[in-house]
């Protein structure tokens, strides 16, 4: 079974007063890459998130967004900065005797001064906060998981229609191929006779015809290309990723028809190596995009 590399997954979950989010978007990537963003709080977790979807993940351009969602308990709390104003409440009265100032400075006034209140994060129980955490983005993994299955379920369908249509061709062109050399020869007979070279060597020519059918001799190319084939179909049903066994395999395929369509020469054989050709591209842009 494959699995496309391109996906995307939403978990939530809460643990006591903390609730996460967490989404998980994904790209064809060749190798794992995986991306964090996420709070403040988290950042001495990221190995752990890293591990976590690495577990379940094997390729791609993996992103993470985590979100802390508020609860009862509050993310951030102000804290008086006691320094910090007694240093503002000092440098009042400093400046109403200086400058002979009436009014007092009022709570307003001081509250409004820079960093006399500060946010201060609510600290949260750590197993409770890597459960969450763990839960939140179990959830969102699991539905990337699904959305990925449901893609790659559907690549492998298309995949083995074209895999079908290849080997179709294959049986056209091993049909195709010993009758070239003949056609070749009858050719070459017709010709001599029609310039009257009535003493034309029966050997060289034997040689010549040979020359042709060796040149022409695609058989070791075909049993590669079609053991290529076996290999290709027989991995699409296998559990593990596969995707850059597959990438290689359509990099032998290529070469084999490569050589076949050099060694040719003939239009209908042409035809169905480019016929094969054009399959194989667009086999392998999916392939791209299968962990």
């Amino acid at each position: 079974m494959i699995r496309s590399m391109t996906g995307y997954g939403r978990g939530r979950a809460q643990v006591g007063e903390i609730a996460f989010s967490v989404e998980v978007k994904a790209v064809n990537h060749r190798y794992g890459d995986v991306n964090i963003k996420a709070p403040r709080l988290l950042l001495p977790y990221e190995g752990e998130i890293k591990k976590q979807v690495s577990a379940t993940l094997k390729r791609g351009k993996i992103d993470i967004f985590i979100n802390q969602e508020p609860t009862d308990a509050a993310v951030t709390i102000p804290v008086l900065n006691r320094p910090v104003a007694q240093a503002y409440i000092q440098a009042f009265k400093e400046m109403q005797q200086e400058f002979n100032l009436t009014n007092g400075a009022s709570l307003e006034l001081l509250v409004a001064q820079k960093d006399v209140l500060v946010l201060q994060e609510n600290c949260f129980d750590e197993i409770q906060l890597k459960q969450c955490l763990a839960q939140a983005l179990d959830d969102a993994l699991k539905a990337l998981v699904v959305m990925r299955d449901r893609e790659g379920e559907a690549t492998r369908i298309d995949i083995s229609e074209r895999l079908g249509l290849m080997a179709q061709l294959l049986g056209q062109i091993e049909e195709r191929a010993p009758q070239v050399p003949l056609e070749w020869q009858i050719k070459l007979q017709e010709r001599l006779a029609r310039y009257g070279d009535d003493a034309a060597d029966p050997q060289r020519i034997a040689q010549e015809i040979a020359l042709f059918a060796d040149r022409c001799d695609i058989s070791e190319e075909v049993v590669r290309f079609k053991s290529h084939l076996e290999q290709f179909a027989d991995l699409l049903d296998v559990e593990e990723p596969v995707g850059r066994q597959l990438d290689f395999l359509i990099q032998e395929l290529n070469r084999e028809t490569n050589t076949m369509g050099s060694k040719s020469n003939d239009a209908d054989l042409t035809r169905q190596v480019v016929t094969i050709k054009a399959e194989l591209e667009k086999i392998r842009e999916q392939v791209q995009n299968i962990e």
